[in-house]
Order: C-alpha cells, then sequence, then structure tokens
C-alpha cells in the first residue's frame, strides 16, 4: 500500500517538474532577445503583462496543486499555453514551444475523459489551435509552426479524451489539417508530405469509430435524417461529422484546376493530384468503417449517390493511377456494400471497366482497368453473385459473360511474341476458372451424400408465361436457383427475339408468344419492358410500334412510360431520359400519342408544384422538341433564342407563366446539349440523367443477392464463357513456350474439365478436339517420321498427350464425341510403336462378379474421386515438366525412346479401358462406336496389309477390353454395338477380311465370359451371338481363314459352358459353325469330338428347341465323305439314342413352343417335311421326323458302313418310338411314308443308276446289299406299327405302298451285271408280312373289304410263285 503511495507521489511530483519545465521554457524564448526584433520594448513589456502573467501564475501553483493533476481542471494548466499560441505578439518560436508543451500534456495523458472539465479543455485546445497567429514570422518558422500543429491535431484526436469532442471540433481539426495541405502546396515537400500523412491518420482514428457509433433512429426508414437530427451533444462526436467528413472527402474528387490549352484559352480539368489524395481517404474510411455505413442511411446514400457517380464518371477518363485507386476503392465496396450498390456496381463495370478494356487507345489504362476485373475474379464470390445479380437479370447486363470474354478476347495471341497485358488477362482468365471448378468440387464434397450421376444439371426449358421484368425475393434457396435459371434462359431467348424483331417485327412477336415470354393474349406489361429492357432492339422500330393508334400498342404505351422514374428528375432531364429509349417517329400523331403518355407520368411524379396540369407539361415538352428541332438543325437559319422562347410559353400554365427562371434553364439546357435521338440502344457513357434514372430504380430493384454456390448455376455462367476459354487457352498454349505458363494452360484444361463434366459434354468434347491437334499425332499432312521427331523432341505434344489421357481416365464419364480422337491419338501412337504392350492394361477386376447395386455404388465413388482429385491432377505433370530437360535425361542416361515411353506410361491409358466400367451408358456407347469404326478403318490410313491387320486387331482388343469390363450392363450397350457392326459394312473401301478375322475371336471371348457369368437374363447371350452371325455373315470366306480359331471357340463352348447356353440363337449359332467348321481337315476331329462329348455326356442341356440344330450339325459331320468312319457311327449311335430325349419331353410334355416355333434347317426341297400338314403330329414328333429324315439323307452316303448304319438306325428309331411317343395311327403312316419309302425309293434309283454305269458293279452291289438292309428295316417297321395302324383308313394305300416297293425292288433291272440278287429276299419278306397279318387276322375274306383282293393281286404281280403258298385255298 505504501509502495503504491509512493509511486503516486513520484508520478505527481514528475507531472509538476514536467509543466515547471515547459513553463520555464516558453518564457525563455519569450523573453529571449533577438537581433532582428520584431517586438519594440513596449510590446515585450506588454506581453509580460499578459501572457507572462498568466504563464507565471500557472508556475505559482504548479507544486502546490490541492489534489492529483488527474482531478484537476485541465484548463488550469492548457490555459496559458493556448494564450500563447493564440496571441499576434508572440514570436513563432514561443508558438511552437507552446505547441511543443500541449503535444507533451496530451502525449503523457495527465488528464483523461473522466477528468472534470476535460470536455471543454479538449474543445478549447482545438479551439486555440486552430486560430493560431503567425503574422510576425519568417516561412521557415511558420513551416515549423504549422507542423508542430498537424502533431498537436494528431495528439488531439489520439488523447482518451477525444471520444468528448463535438462533431464541429473534429470537423474543425480535419479542416485545419487539409488547410495545412493546401497551404504548403507553394512551401516545402516536408510539410506537404506531414500533412497528408496527418490527414490520412485523423481519418483513420475517426472512421475506426464509427462501427462503435449508436444507431439511431433508423426507425425513420432509408429517407431519414436522423443521422444528424437530434443527437445528445454531450456524448460526444459521432457519425455526424462522419457524414460532414466523407462528404468533404467526395467532393474533393470534383476540385478542378484551370490549365491553358494550346490554343491559349483555359481549360477546366480534375486536379488529379487532389482526387489521388481523396482517393487515399476514401479508401481508409471504407477500410476501417467496414459494412458499418450500411447502418448509417445517410452515409450509406452518400456512398451510392455521390461517391459512386465521381468514380464512375471520372474512372473511364482518368490516368492509370486514379483509374487504380477508383477500381481499389470499389473492391472495397464492393466487399462491406455490396448488398447495397447492386445498380451502381454494374455501371462501373458497364461504363468504367468494360469500356476501357473494349478502347483499344491507351495501354496503360487499359492494363489498369484489365486488372481491376482480374481483382474482382479473384473474389471467391463476385462470379457467382455477378452471374446471379445481372447475367441472370433481363434488365441488366451480362457482367460476369462479358468479363470472361474480355479476358479471352485479349489472352488470345497475335502474331507477335506475348505482350504483358495478354499474360495478364490469361493469368485472370486461369482465375476465373479455377474459381469456378473449385466451387464446383467443394458443393460436390459438401454433398456427397447425393448421387452424382443422378444430379448432373441440365439446360432450362421455359414451359409457361413467367413476367421476366419481375424478380423473386431469395427465399427457398431450391425455388430461388430454378427461378433464376429460367429468368437467364428468358434473358437468352429476349435476345434472340430482339433479333427476329429488327427484322421483322411480327416474327419477332411471335418468337415472344412461342416461347412463353408474352402471355396469349398478350400482356401489355411484357411488351413494354421487352421494348425497355431489351439491348440491340431497333429504336426506330420501337417508335413505330408504340405511336401505332391499335388498342393493344396504346396500352403497351401506358406501360412503357410507366417503367420510367421521373421522381427528382427536372422536365428536359426526364424527357431526354424518355426520348433516349426509343427514336421519335415522324408522324406528327404518333408523336402526340407518345408526348401526351410520357406528360402524364411525368405529372403524376412530380414533386414541386411548378405546373398545373399534366396539359401544361405536354405543351412545355412540345415546345422543347422544337426548340431542339430549332436549336440544332442545321437547316434552320435563324436560331430562336431565349426570350422568344419564353414569349412562345406564355400562359400555358392553367393561364399563368412558368417561373422565368426555370424556363430560362430548359432553354440554356436545350439549346447546350441536344437530345440523344440513336436508331440502336446501349448508353456510351454515364450522364446525369442516366445517373438520377439510376438513383431511381434502386428504390424498386432488390438488393444483391448474397448466394452460395450451386452447381448448376456454375454449369449455366461456365456455358457463357465456355467456348471463348476454351480457344482462348488452346491458343495461349500454342503460342507460349515458357515451362510455367504451358504448366498454367494444362491446369486450366484440368479445370475446364472439372466443370464441364456436370452437364457440359459437348464443351468436353470441344476441349479434348482442341487439345488433340497439339499432340501433332493427327496432323495428316506429316509423314510418321516428322510426327515422331516432334513428338520427341519438343515438350508441348508430349504434354497435350498427357493432358487428353488424363482427361480420359478423370473424366471420360463425360466425354461423347470426343472418344473419337482419344482413339485416333491412340491408334497414332501405336503406329508410331510409343504404345508398348506395357502401357495398356486390359485386365478386368471382379467388378462383373459384384451385384448391379455393388456396381453403380462403385462407378459413383470412383466419379466421386475422380471429381475430389481434379485439383490435384497437376502433379504429375509438375514432376513431368521437372524431367523433361534434356540435360537432366542425358544425365540420367535416357534415350528419346525411353523419356517417350516415360511419358506414355503417365497416361495409364489402359485404366482407360479396364475401368471402363465406372463409365456411364453413354460414355460407353461412344467408346464403343469410335473403336469398332476406326477398326473398320473409318478415318485411319494404313500403308501396308499387315500395318492394317495390326491396327484392327488392336482396336478389336480395344473393343473387346470394354466389353468385358461391362457385362454387368451388357444388354444396354451391346444393341448399339450391334448397329454399329451393321453400319460399317456399307463404308466405303471397307475390307471385311481382317475387320472379321480380328472381331471373331474377341466376341467369342465376350460370349465366354457372358457364359461364365451365369447370368439370369438370356438378352446377353442372344445379343452376342447376334453379333457373331452377322460378323462371319459379312464374309464366308472368314471360315477358311480362322476355321482353328472359332473351332477352339466352339468346342470350348460345347465342352464347358453347354449348361449355360439358354437360347436358340446361341446354339443354332453354336452347331452351325461347328459343322462349318468341321469340314476342314484340320480342325475336324476336334470338331467330331465337341459334338460326340456334347450328344454323349452334355446331351441334357438340349432343349426341344435346340435339338433340330443338334441333328442338323450331325448330319453335317456324317455326310462328309473324308471324315473317320468310326466316329461317324459313333454320331449315328447317339442319334439313335437320342430319341429316349424325345421320348422324356413327350412324357414330361415339354412342348410348349409346339405351335409357334418353326425349324429352319437346311432340308432338300424334294424331300423337306411340309409342317402344315403334320395332321394331328405334336412338336417331339416333329422332332422325331427331323431325326429319321437325317437317317433317311444318311442312307444315300458313299461309304457303306455308314448307309447301313444308317438304315438300321432308322429302324431302331421307329421301334424305340413305337409305343412312347403316342403315334396315332396316321401319324404313324404319315412317318413311314415320308420318311421310310423315300429311303427304299432313293437307294432303289441309286442302285439303278449304278446299274447303268460302267466298272460300277462293286457300288452297284454294296448298294444292293444296303437296300437289301432297308427292304428288311421296310418289314420289321411295318410288323412293328402293323396293329396300331391297321385300324386307320389311309392302311389300304399305305399298305399298296409296301407292296409296290416290293414290286419295284423284285423287278429292278441290274442290266449287264447279272442277277438281282434282291429277289432273293423280297419273297421272305412278303411272306412274313402276309404271314402276320393273315394270323392277326388282317388280311382276310370280308364281304365290305377288298384287300384280300388287292393282296392278291399284287402278289400275283409281285411274286407268281408265292399264290399256291400265300393263298393256297384262293382259286381265281
Amino acid at each position: 500500500m505504501e509502495r503504491s503511495v509512493v509511486k503516486a507521489k513520484r508520478k505527481e511530483l514528475g507531472i509538476s517538474c514536467m509543466l515547471n519545465t515547459e513553463v520555464g521554457a516558453v518564457l525563455a524564448v519569450i523573453r529571449r532577445p533577438i537581433s532582428e526584433s520584431y517586438l519594440s520594448p513596449q510590446e515585450t513589456d506588454h506581453c509580460d503583462s499578459s501572457v507572462q502573467q498568466s504563464l507565471k501564475s500557472l508556475r505559482a501553483l504548479i507544486f502546490n496543486p490541492q489534489q492529483e493533476w488527474r482531478t484537476i481542471d485541465p484548463s488550469v494548466y492548457l490555459s496559458p499555453f493556448l494564450e500563447v499560441i493564440q496571441s499576434d505578439e508572440i514570436p513563432a518560436s514561443a508558438t511552437a514551444v507552446a505547441l511543443s508543451s500541449i503535444l507533451k500534456i496530451l502525449k503523457i495523458e495527465i488528464f483523461d475523459e473522466k477528468s472534470p472539465g476535460a470536455r471543454d479543455a479538449m474543445n478549447s485546445i482545438v479551439s486555440g489551435i486552430t486560430s493560431c497567429r503567425l503574422e510576425k514570422t519568417d516561412s521557415i518558422s511558420e513551416d515549423a509552426v504549422m507542423m508542430r500543429i498537424l502533431q498537436v491535431l494528431t495528439g488531439v484526436m489520439k488523447h482518451p479524451a477525444s471520444e468528448l469532442l463535438e462533431d464541429q471540433a473534429v470537423c474543425t481539426i480535419v479542416n485545419t489539417c487539409f488547410q495545412v495541405v493546401q497551404q504548403s502546396a507553394g512551401r516545402g515537400d516536408l510539410l506537404q508530405r506531414n500533412g497528408r500523412y496527418t490527414m490520412h491518420e485523423l481519418i483513420q482514428i475517426i472512421f475506426s469509430r464509427l462501427p462503435d457509433f449508436d444507431v439511431r433512429g433508423e426507425e425513420g426508414g432509408e429517407d431519414s435524417e436522423s443521422d444528424t437530427d437530434e443527437i445528445d451533444m454531450s456524448s460526444g462526436y459521432g457519425i455526424r461529422c462522419c457524414i460532414d467528413i466523407f462528404h468533404f472527402l467526395c467532393s474533393l474528387l470534383n476540385v478542378v484546376e484551370v490549365v491553358e490549352n494550346s490554343e491559349g484559352t483555359s481549360v477546366h480539368t480534375a486536379d488529379e493530384d487532389v482526387q489521388i489524395f481523396a482517393l487515399v481517404l476514401i479508401n481508409s474510411a471504407i477500410e476501417l468503417s467496414g459494412d458499418a455505413i450500411g447502418q448509417h442511411p445517410k452515409l450509406l446514400r452518400m456512398v451510392q449517390d455521390d461517391l459512386f457517380h465521381h468514380l464512375i464518371h471520372y474512372g473511364a477518363s482518368s490516368s492509370p493511377l486514379v483509374l487504380s485507386m477508383i477500381s481499389s476503392c470499389i473492391l472495397n465496396i464492393y466487399h462491406f456494400l455490396r448488398k447495397f450498390v447492386r445498380l451502381q456496381l454494374e455501371a462501373f463495370f458497364s461504363f468504367v471497366l468494360l469500356k476501357v478494356t473494349a478502347f483499344t487507345g491507351f495501354l496503360q489504362l487499359q492494363e489498369v482497368a484489365l486488372e481491376g476485373l482480374i481483382n474482382f475474379c479473384r473474389q471467391p464470390a463476385f462470379i457467382v453473385e455477378a452471374y446471379v445479380n445481372y447475367d441472370c437479370d433481363p434488365i441488366c447486363r451480362n457482367v460476369f459473360e462479358e468479363t470472361g470474354k474480355v479476358l479471352c478476347r485479349h489472352t488470345f495471341p497475335t502474331s507477335g511474341p506475348l505482350t504483358s497485358m495478354q499474360i495478364q488477362a490469361f493469368e485472370g482468365l486461369v482465375i476465373l476458372i479455377h474459381n469456378i471448378a473449385d466451387n464446383m468440387d467443394r458443393e460436390e464434397d459438401e454433398g456427397e451424400e447425393e448421387d452424382s450421376n443422378t444430379i448432373k444439371p441440365s439446360p432450362v426449358e421455359i414451359n409457361e408465361y413467367i413476367p421476366f421484368w419481375i424478380e423473386k425475393p431469395k427465399e427457398d434457396f431450391e425455388t430461388w436457383v430454378e427461378h433464376i435459371r429460367v429468368r437467364k434462359a428468358q434473358k437468352r431467348k429476349l435476345a434472340i427475339a430482339a433479333n427476329h424483331f429488327n427484322r421483322d417485327e411480327k416474327k419477332g412477336l411471335e418468337y415472344l408468344k412461342y416461347n412463353h415470354l408474352v402471355s396469349d393474349p398478350p400482356d401489355p406489361m411484357a411488351l413494354a419492358s421487352f421494348f425497355r429492357f431489351t439491348p440491340g432492339l431497333d429504336k426506330t422500330m420501337i417508335g413505330d410500334y408504340l405511336g401505332d393508334p391499335d388498342e393493344l400498342h396504346l396500352s403497351v404505351l401506358k406501360s412503357f412510360t410507366h417503367t420510367f422514374e421521373f421522381i427528382g428528375m427536372n422536365l428536359d432531364t426526364a424527357l431526354r431520359t424518355f426520348l433516349e429509349s426509343f427514336r421519335l417517329p415522324g408522324e406528327s400523331q404518333k408523336i402526340e400519342r407518345m408526348i401526351e403518355a410520357f406528360s402524364e407520368r411525368f405529372y403524376d411524379q412530380q414533386s414541386s408544384e411548378i405546373f398545373a396540369s399534366k396539359d401544361t407539361v405536354h405543351i412545355l415538352c412540345y415546345s422543347l422538341i422544337m426548340l431542339n428541332t430549332d436549336q440544332h438543325n442545321p437547316q434552320v437559319k435563324k436560331k430562336m433564342n431565349e426570350d422568344e422562347f419564353i414569349r412562345n410559353n406564355r400562359a400555358i400554365n392553367a393561364g399563368k407563366d412558368l417561373p422565368r427562371e426555370y424556363l430560362s434553364e430548359l432553354f440554356q439546357s436545350i439549346s447546350t446539349n441536344a437530345f440523344a435521338l440513336s436508331t440502336h440502344s446501349g448508353p456510351v457513357e454515364m450522364n446525369p440523367n442516366r445517373w438520377i434514372e439510376l438513383m431511381n430504380r434502386t428504390k424498386t430493384t432488390q438488393p444483391l443477392s448474397m448466394c452460395q454456390f450451386d452447381r448448376r448455376i456454375g454449369r449455366d455462367m461456365f456455358a457463357t464463357i465456355a467456348g471463348p476459354s476454351i480457344a482462348a487457352v488452346s491458343a495461349f498454349f500454342e503460342h507460349s513456350d515458357d515451362d510455367e505458363v504451358l504448366h498454367e494452360c494444362v491446369d486450366a484444361l484440368i479445370s475446364i474439365a472439372r466443370v464441364a463434366q456436370y452437364g457440359l459434354e459437348d464443351i468436353l468434347d470441344e476441349l479434348i478436339a482442341s487439345f488433340c491437334k497439339f499432340t501433332t499425332l493427327l496432323n495428316p499432312y506429316t509423314t510418321p517420321e516428322e510426327t515422331l521427331f516432334a513428338f520427341s523432341h519438343d515438350m508441348k505434344p508430349r504434354m497435350a498427350t498427357l493432358a487428353v489421357f488424363t482427361l480420359a481416365n478423370n473424366f471420360g464419364d463425360s466425354i461423347r464425341g470426343g472418344w473419337r480422337n482419344i482413339v485416333d491419338c491412340l491408334l497414332k501412337l501405336r503406329k508410331l510403336q510409343l504404345l508398348p504392350q506395357s502401357a495398356i492394361e486390359f485386365e478386368t477386376t471382379d467388378e462383373e462378379t459384384l451385384s448391379e447395386t455393388d456396381l453403380n455404388m462403385l462407378a459413383s465413388q470412383e466419379n466421386k474421386f475422380n471429381r475430389r482429385q481434379g485439383s490435384s491432377l497437376m502433379g504429375r505433370f509438375s514432376h513431368f515438366l521437372a524431367l523433361d530437360s534434356v540435360e537432366e535425361s542425358v544425365a540420367l542416361g535416357m534415350s528419346e525412346f525411353e523419356q517417350n515411353l516415360k511419358v506414355i506410361k503417365q497416361c495409364r491409358i489402359g485404366q482407360i479401358f479396364s475401368k471402363s466400367s465406372v463409365l456411364p451408358d453413354v460414355a460407353v456407347l461412344n467408346l464403343g462406336r469410335s473403336l469398332i469404326y476406326a477398326a473398320a478403318g473409318k478415318g485411319q490410313k494404313f500403308s501396308t496389309a499387315i500395318e492394317e491387320e495390326e491396327t484392327v486387331k488392336f482396336c478389336w482388343d480395344l473393343i473387346i477390353a470394354v466389353a468385358l469390363s461391362n457385362i454387368h450392363r451388357f444388354s444396354m450397350f451391346w444393341p448399339s454395338y450391334h448397329e454399329y457392326l451393321l453400319n460399317v459394312a456399307n463404308f466405303p473401301l471397307f475390307s471385311p477380311i481382317p475387320f472379321v478375322e480380328k472381331g471373331i475371336p474377341g466376341l467369342f471371348k465376350v460370349c465366354i465370359k457372358i457364359l461364365a457369368s451365369n447370368l439370369q437374363d438370356q438378352l446377353p447371350e442372344e445379343l452376342i451371338f447376334r453379333s457373331i452371325t452377322i460378323m462371319w455373315k459379312i464374309d464366308k470366306e472368314i471360315i477358311d481363314t480362322c476355321y482353328d480359331t472359332i473351332t477352339e471357340f466352339v468346342s470350348k463352348i460345347i465342352t464347358e459352358h453347354s449348361a449355360s447356353l439358354q437360347t436358340q440363337i446361341g446354339w443354332k449359332s453354336v452347331l452351325q459353325l461347328l459343322s462349318l467348321c468341321g469340314r476342314h481337315p484340320e480342325t475336324k476331329e476336334l470338331a467330331v469330338d465337341a459334338l460326340i462329348g456334347l450328344m454323349s455326356t452334355n446331351a441334357s442341356h438340349l432343349s426341344q428347341s435346340t435339338y433340330a440344330y443338334c441333328i442338323d450339325c450331325s448330319f453335317s459331320f456324317v455326310a462328309l465323305r473324308n471324315s473317320a468312319v468310326e466316329k461317324n457311327l459313333t454320331i449315328l449311335d447317339l442319334m439313335t439314342d437320342s430319341v429316349t430325349m424325345l421320348i422324356q419331353w413327350y412324357k414330361t410334355a415339354s412342348t410348349e413352343t409346339v405351335n409357334n416355333f418353326s425349324v429352319a434347317s437346311n432340308t432338300s426341297s424334294s424331300s423337306s417335311v411340309d409342317e402344315n400338314s403334320l395332321r394331328g403330329v405334336n412338336f417331339v414328333h416333329h422332332l422325331f421326323l427331323k431325326l429319321s429324315e437325317a437317317f433317311r439323307k444318311t442312307t444315300l452316303a458313299r461309304r457303306e458302313e455308314i448307309r447301313n448304319r444308317a438304315v438300321t438306325s432308322l429302324e431302331r428309331s421307329f421301334i424305340m418310338a413305337h409305343e412312347d411317343l403316342g403315334f396315332t395311327p396316321s401319324g404313324c403312316i404319315y412317318c413311314i411314308d415320308h420318311v421310310v419309302f423315300p429311303t427304299i425309293d432313293d437307294l432303289h434309283e441309286k442302285l439303278l443308276d449304278y446299274s447303268r454305269r460302267e466298272n460300277a458293279e462293286r457300288e452297284m452291289r454294296s448298294m444292293e446289299g444296303t437296300l437289301k438292309i432297308a427292304m428288311k428295316m421296310l418289314k420289321n417297321v411295318f410288323l412293328h406299327y402293323l396293329e396300331q395302324i391297321v385300324g386307320s383308313a389311309e392302311f389300304r394305300t399305305f399298305w399298296l405302298g409296301v407292296l409296290r416297293r416290293m414290286d419295284t425292288c423284285m423287278k429292278a433291272d441290274l442290266g449287264e451285271y447279272g442277277d438281282n440278287k434282291l429277289q432273293e429276299v423280297v419273297p421272305e419278306l412278303l411272306t412274313i408280312m402276309i404271314g402276320t397279318m393273315k394270323e392277326k387276322e388282317i388280311l382276310v375274306q370280308k364281304e365290305d373289304d377288298d384287300l384280300w383282293e388287292i393282296t392278291y393281286i399284287q402278289i400275283q404281280w409281285i411274286a407268281p410263285s408265292l399264290k399256291d403258298e400265300l393263298f393256297p385255298d384262293e382259286d381265281m
């Protein structure tokens, strides 16, 4: 406690000593004799009697204070020093010392805001310093005093008690400081610099407190003057002084200086030095105040109106430095107050930045404007806010789109080397692209629970009439996003409608109705808003439409005038604004209607009481138009003067005169500035009329929407600049040789792809096509050697190649037509031998074993991973660039070939195909189309046949790799692939041999994969076999070319996967190809073994619908002349055994397709089965008939063993089928009649044929032996089926057929070869058959049956020797 007391006493004593020292110093300077003294002895005495006396009185109190210094009124020890400062008789040196004393008092804070009298003391300091007298001194001393004054002013504002200062005192401090700055203009540079620094410091101190000022009276709304009214003065300075100071700073922007030009006349120009000084201070004020300005309406209005008006006015016509400062100021306002300055920001872009960048005059000014645009693009939220608030508003300009296109235009290189502006614009464009891409990826990461494959944005369609000029407030985000997307679509349609309207008014208005931009019947306000706000309209046509007397046109005219806000405008300004929106027609009646509508609107909105009625406005408007013509038409020689104008407008205001001053002002305005009567829309400068109109619009326009990024918005906004962006980046890549720039180009390429993957597939295709040309691989005018040299010695082609395949790997799900370019590049790499097998990875994963749900999830995760890694894709390029220098490559011992292979390996080409399972359906279709067409030779040039074969095989390998990776969705994409296969046959110069030869093995690989996958759906199997069939039918000679491969695959299918074959076309194709390939000696054994294996081991896999194909195949093998007898006999036995399958099918009623299936087989026309005549025979019976038919045809084989076995097999088949196949009597007769009888007939005919040949006895006797067996087979079958068929009405005819064949064989004439040995067999057979019939009482004499008689007659004819034996009691 005692220690703190001692410390306090020590502090109090120190203050006393300091004050004593300062008093002594001031007195010493006052008393100091000066050789050239300005003071006489009398004057010195006078000083001693007044100023010195007060100082001495203070000294007397210094060491005897009655209380602590902090509790003493500061005026006690400040007043003597202030008297010195304010005295006229004190020398400047004494004034300087007194100022130093006050500064010291302030710095050591003898008093604070709680000290009694602190408020008065602070205000008295300000009052005393600002009234400092320096009459009697020299300029050097004055400069010293002024610098000391600046220090004290700063000390006052930094003092804790400065918050007690009155608003007026603070304004006085700032004003005094500025006066010092102004007065120092002709003095030393040091004083001026100190003055400006102090001014800057004061502004920082004052406006840093603005966020802490209480917001009062906000209930009064924006128009309330409560910022400055009724403020409690006891609380110190506040918003009032900030408003006054800010207004003062804004006024400094408009300070002009008079300059004489070369003609000797004076010209008023803006003082650039003062403007820069003011902009520095304004920037400080905004930076420190932040968004607090928005809480004070009057200060905010000052920013919205005065400040912006000055900045826009001087921005486009200033120096680069001023424009740079203005851009910084606007950027600061954007950060803190953009919500309140929507239209002002648009005006700044339109009339300053975009205008300056489009002007080709002053290069440095363009660079500054361009940098200003780029600074805005660097702000994360700017691009989306600009697009949403301006580009999506039909009433506003396309700020984002024009900004992007400006950057693209300035990026585009010219013929010479790259300029600094081009590099600057390129950097800005890259920033813009990265900004969009990063935001879209960020949203993807934040919304990972959504399926990225189902939420790709799509273009918006306008399906109903929505007023395009009405902006919907932001409530529900999803609804609002769709609303602004529709408004952007409306804006695009309005631009198209404007183009139509300018050419044909009727077509333009019809287009508006067709696209739901105007209601039906038309809404007048919709048409009025179209004329008012759509840029590019022909103003003459607008004027003609609005002046038409039709009722609809009059309604549109009235609505058109209601789109104007004339509040706060005088008449000539309002009329100028109105007439700028169209061109007055020449017809007086139209002008009358339009001026009448304007007069009514203006009169309703006027705020003064000048006009008695709207008629007064109408008359005066006509007078002003006439005055404009009089003053500015060169054909009018005698111009009207002011008095004449006033005289012409007497008594027009309800019989009274308008104020002469008002009319005089109108006359001066019109005579000095004519009405703008342009025919096309689009203001070129910001004049006062437009500014007033803009400020009126701010009252009805919604604040700037500060929205979050949405992928749908990002897609739409990038689509507006995508084309120019790709062109600019591509051109920059082409003209640049700098490694870092090339890296940035590829980085921009990746970002464009990151955006384009969200519903902009055509943009991605364009991007790939653009960069493929830089690979030099697709140049048709270079030789392979030249291409290889360029690829090996230039980093740019290698970078482009790596970039293209990186896109294919990471964004393949969004590539459509671009696959063709990628495939072409791939084939060219292979042609150049830059594509080793190690670079291609065709191995497929086990994805096909997963369920479809798992595969979809895998694809989704893969896509998300790819998108997420988009921003880091360039790591590979950085590594590539780092190792690409020749020196490092040599140091690493790498040859050109090894360097090339290193690049190709980084491309990860194999993953494009082996991981194609994650690609969406459309991408798989496009990739397959490109590969199939390339395999067919489209777009390819081959120098040799070997090169063609290798290329075709490579393409097919890729096709198969894609197919194998996508077995799980084979039914989706293969129908299109099949169509592509059909289409290639029509290509000019199509070569089927290599295409089919290389394709069929691959298709079989896919087929085996499908069969091995055990898919539930039969469609994939059917699709692949359809393609296999069409492929070998394109050129049937292909069987002779690759029969060994086909046989191998077909055998494998039959041996290992016959259980999985489920379709008819599958079995048909397999067995048909097996039959065709079995004709070749090299593959015959393998084919036959496969068939035997099928019929013996895997016969159970056959179905009723595929059985016929197996029989056809079997017959084709047995019929071959050079086939092995043993195996043919085995096949015949197996065919016979297959009757058991028919029996089983019949028993289990497996005949579901009996009525709608027809067997397609290659039967001869003479013995083909008429299926329509199978009276009552079911499908199994038909298959049995098919089998029997095969046996019948085999009985004509040249080799006796085969013929004989075929006959016995036919007999066995009929015997096995007797009871178990349930033949009806008619069915039995039909089968025997169509199979057994033709067999006998054919053999008999063959026998006679041989008998007529020379040296053919051996063949004849062999055929005779077969016929013997066949006759016995006929007897056995007849007897086996006798009881079953005897009751049939057709039996009599059938029996006659048997006898006829016995007779034919009995009487066969063998010519020179001797006796017919059949004569020995036939009687025996007849004896057995007739004996059996008698035994079964079938052949019995009956009155109503002539069977006995017919038989008796036939026996007499066939074998008379048997008559007595067979008919012993019959005597004819």
